[in-house]
């Protein structure tokens, strides 16, 4: 099985701390420990901003374990993780490990910052792997990943994309990204998105997500019918693309009245043996 998530003893080297990361500011929302004092006082900055931003955060990563949970049901032993982070609280590779200690995963992130961080904390493990890689070039990640030699592209694999596929603007053609990542799965895979959304939104909340106009990540906001289409021809599991919250939640008090404050959908598609 692969190493636990440590506390750190120091930042990885060649890690400028004289600025925040946005990967570190969404490990401290999750209650992680790979962040430092200056990714603490912005992340407290953005939750006075928009105080339901935690809560969404870890809307999410329910989302995800509940995910890679049925995946690992499914048969499904190997991952492939874009967008991954810092593999912190709840990562894939300790979700998918506790109940397959030979399940491997391969993190791939656009961050340096995460990047670092992953391989320093993945150091030794020899089941998962990390790729400093862009999910707008899906070509290089897939080379990247035989690379590694962890996956078996001839086998099914879990294609992980939590919360990434939205800071894909649509001049970077999402669609043709997610169909080579699709292309390049056997039968028996499985897709896994969550995407923020416009749909069932207050007015206020859209405001919110537009000031990442501001930043160099900006969100695009797309409706249920633009994130189905991603999934392609493969068969979209029950119940279908739903709040997160509302995807097959492990009890009825895990639901809130309002599933849709967190923004975002979330789904899980097959690609079976008739679909191409």
């Amino acid at each position: 099985m692969g190493s636990p998530v440590q506390q750190p003893d120091g930042p990885p080297t060649e890690i400028d701390l004289s600025r925040p990361s946005a990967a570190r500011v969404y490990d401290y929302f999750l209650g992680g420990a790979h962040n430092f004092e200056i990714d603490r006082q912005l992340a407290d900055q953005i939750a006075a901003m928009t105080p339901n931003l935690p809560a969404t955060m870890w809307a999410g990563r329910e989302f995800l374990r509940r995910t890679v949970r049925v995946l690992l049901d499914a048969g499904i032993d190997q991952f492939l993780d874009i967008g991954s982070g810092i593999p912190t609280v709840g990562n894939v590779h300790e979700v998918a490990q506790a109940a397959n200690p030979k399940a491997r995963v391969v993190y791939v992130d656009i961050d340096p910052v995460a990047v670092a961080h992953s391989r320093e904390l993945l150091a030794g493990d020899d089941l998962t792997g990390v790729i400093h890689g862009d999910l707008r070039d899906p070509a290089r990640i897939l080379a990247e990943a035989r690379r590694l030699g962890l996956l078996d592209f001839d086998r099914p694999l879990g294609i992980l994309l939590a919360g990434v596929v939205h800071f894909v603007p649509d001049a970077d053609r999402p669609a043709d990204i997610m169909a080579t990542l699709r292309a390049a799965a056997a039968p028996g895979s499985h897709l896994v998105i969550s995407h923020s959304t416009f749909e069932d939104q207050p007015q206020e909340m859209l405001d919110a997500q537009r000031l990442s106009a501001r930043t160099s990540t900006e969100i695009t906001l797309r409706s249920r019918a633009e994130i189905t289409g991603f999934f392609g021809d493969w068969t979209i599991l029950e119940p279908g693309v739903v709040h997160m919250e509302l995807w097959r939640p492990e009890s009825p008090s895990d639901v809130v009245a309002d599933a849709q404050r967190f923004g975002a959908f979330g789904a899980v598609a097959r690609l079976d043996r008739t679909a191409g």
